[in-house]
């Protein structure tokens, strides 16, 4: 994640994280199967989260909702990027955008609302700095075209 110069904070950049294509992520042709993605993005939000100073030991998050469009394929041993942007917090939901690049070709694109769960399985209150952090980095909706 980039940060302002300035000031330290977080910029309204899209959090990218590497992801490479192995063998037990693709079908026997080699193409990604169609699920690996959810995986690609579940590691970038836990790893955009954990640079925001919020582990999965401290916040527990679950899938609310999330709609993902295939584009098109990605294949084995392909170096991808998986992009988050936050795009809205609310009192217990955090909603990101997401798509997936090989070489500037957009692969995937992923809407997502996950919900802050308490100890005792139920919607618990965002913290008000993650909500404040999550306010300063929506923008627009990346890549989508």
């Amino acid at each position: 994640m980039e940060h302002d110069p300035e000031d330290g904070r977080p910029c309204r950049e899209d959090h990218v994280f590497p992801v490479r294509i192995y063998y037990e992520d693709t079908d026997a042709g080699g193409i990604v199967y169609h699920a690996a993605y959810l995986r690609f993005s579940e590691r970038a939000r836990t790893e955009l989260l954990r640079e925001l100073g919020y582990s999965n030991r401290s916040v527990a998050f679950a899938v609310v909702d999330c709609t993902i469009r295939y584009h098109r394929p990605a294949r084995l041993d392909d170096a991808l990027e998986v992009r988050t942007r936050a795009t809205g917090a609310g009192g217990a939901t955090l909603s990101l955008a997401q798509s997936i690049w090989r070489a500037g070709e957009l692969l995937v694109t992923i809407r997502i609302r996950i919900a802050r769960l308490g100890e005792n399985g139920r919607p618990k209150r965002l913290p008000a700095q993650l909500r404040h952090v999550f306010a300063q980095l929506q923008g627009d909706i990346m890549g989508e075209g």
